[in-house]
Formats: structure tokens, C-alpha cells, sequence
């Protein structure tokens, strides 16, 4: 794809709808009559998406349509017929740890490429993100909230627990001692809450959520792509790093700048 026209659609299928313009690519869960409820279906869906990213895009915006961003599994997974065409989650469950470790890992796949590097991802949510819908917020390296979002991690009350990278973004934002009483409790916190923990970068009213998510977007998009690209790598390894490591990685990411700035890059 050579050239993109405004708001051109990507993909839509399974309840996502991929919509790029210029270089803002926009994820829309569409199943608001289920309050965005995810389905392996939907996870693989959300997978392509991240797949077919054009090499323009440098921010992506992930929202729900309808009152909820995500109210999390649907439930039907848990019902011995599971979903159409699909393992039900009770099969899966009599299968070896090896089939259930590597289903596990592709249901994974659908939260993970939001936190590479050459994109900066912006999570807009409202109403309820719960469970799974919680975790795809978490997913995302940026989070605005609405004023009546309620996140809660419900894995722990049904006997799970969370298993789609939720646990380290949570832990990175809020500390280990807050995240398991999050976890363990399943108790909602509020966008209020949220704010003043680290989980919502920024809380507006209900009806400046998506304009918020563009602005956010907009001045994201006001720094050289290259610098904003080394900046979230050096703070992505951060936690994973001592000091000295740290300034050392600061000095090499520098070096590399400075040497594409004059031109001298290899």
C-alpha cells in the first residue's frame, strides 16, 4: 500500500474495524449491543490488525463503540458449546499444558504489538473495561478515560487468573502492592481513581473523549518519529536495567541521533 486516502478502512470483521488517515490508525471494537465483550475470534481479528499496520502509521487509537469499551470475555466461552467453530474453553481446559500453553500464547498475540516501538498506542475509554477489556487498555501505552470509565481485573473472583499481558503494564503503572489488591479483590476503580494511580493518563467528560484521544494523538505526532521511537525504547527497557545501564543506553540512543541529525548514520 503506496498511498492512503483519508479514513480509509483497512479491515472490518469479527467485531474490529481497522480505519487509517495519514499517520493515525484507528482500532474500533464494534460490537456495542454486547458492550464489546472479546471472542478468540475477536482477539485474532485484533492480531491482523496489528499485521496490517501500514509503515506509515505512528499512532494508533484503540476505543470501543456504544456505553462500554469493553465489559471483557464473552461468556459464552465458558459454556460447553463455547462459540461456533471454536474449542470451548472447557475442551481446551482437557487438552495437555503444552496445546493449552500455545492456544494461551495466540490469544496473547492480540495485546501485545500495541506496545512496539515505532508506535505510540492511545487507549479511549469509557464505561466498562473489565477483565480482558481492562487488559487491552493495559495493552496500550497511553490510556484517556471518560469520566464513567470503571476498570476492574474480575480474572481472580471466577477462579483465573489475568493471562493476556495484563499483570506487568498494571504492576509498571500502579506497583505490585496496589495491582494485587486491584487483581484480587476485582473491585472497580473509578476514573478518578485512575487519574491519581497512573492507570488513566488523562480524565475528560464523556463527550471530549474521542477529541481528547486526537489531540493526544496530534501532539504525539509533533516530535520526529525517529526521537519518539528511541525515546519509548529507552523507557521501555527502563524497568529491566540498573542506573548505569540505563546511562549507558541513553548515551548509545544520543549517539545515534546526533549521527542521523548530521547525517553521518550508517
Amino acid at each position: 500500500m503506496t498511498s492512503l486516502d483519508p479514513a480509509l478502512d483497512v479491515l472490518d470483521k469479527d467485531g474490529v474495524r481497522l480505519t487509517v488517515e495519514d499517520a493515525v490508525a484507528t482500532v474500533t471494537l464494534t460490537c456495542p449491543d454486547k458492550r464489546n465483550a472479546q471472542s478468540p475470534a475477536m482477539w485474532r481479528a485484533l492480531t491482523e490488525a496489528g499485521r496490517m499496520l501500514p509503515g506509515s502509521v505512528r499512532v494508533v487509537v484503540l476505543r470501543g463503540e456504544g456505553k462500554s469499551f469493553s465489559a471483557g470475555l464473552d461468556r459464552q466461552a465458558f459454556t460447553p458449546e463455547g462459540f461456533d467453530g471454536e474449542p470451548s474453553f472447557l475442551d481446551l481446559a482437557r487438552g495437555s499444558d503444552a496445546e493449552l500453553d500455545a492456544v494461551i500464547a495466540e490469544y496473547q498475540e492480540a495485546f501485545t504489538w500495541w506496545r512496539r516501538n515505532d508506535v505510540v498506542s492511545i487507549a479511549a475509554v469509557q464505561g466498562h473495561a473489565i477483565g480482558a477489556g481492562f487488559q487491552l487498555a493495559l495493552a496500550c501505552d497511553l490510556r484517556v478515560a471518560a469520566q464513567d470509565a470503571q476498570f476492574a481485573m474480575r480474572e481472580t473472583s471466577l477462579g483465573l487468573v489475568p493471562d493476556l499481558t495484563g499483570t506487568h503494564p498494571l504492576v509498571t503503572a500502579v506497583g505490585y502492592a496496589r495491582a494485587l489488591e486491584i487483581c484480587a479483590t476485582g473491585r472497580f476503580v473509578h476514573a478518578d481513581e485512575a487519574e491519581r494511580i497512573g492507570l488513566a493518563n488523562l480524565v475528560v467528560p464523556l463527550e471530549d473523549l474521542d477529541a481528547a484521544a486526537r489531540d493526544l494523538a496530534a501532539a504525539l505526532l509533533a516530535a520526529p518519529r525517529d526521537a519518539v521511537i528511541e525515546t519509548k525504547a529507552l523507557l521501555r527497557g527502563a524497568p529491566g536495567r540498573t542506573y548505569e545501564d540505563q546511562r549507558v543506553a541513553e548515551r548509545a540512543a544520543q549517539a545515534r541521533r546526533l549521527r542521523d541529525l548530521a547525517g553521518l548514520a550508517d
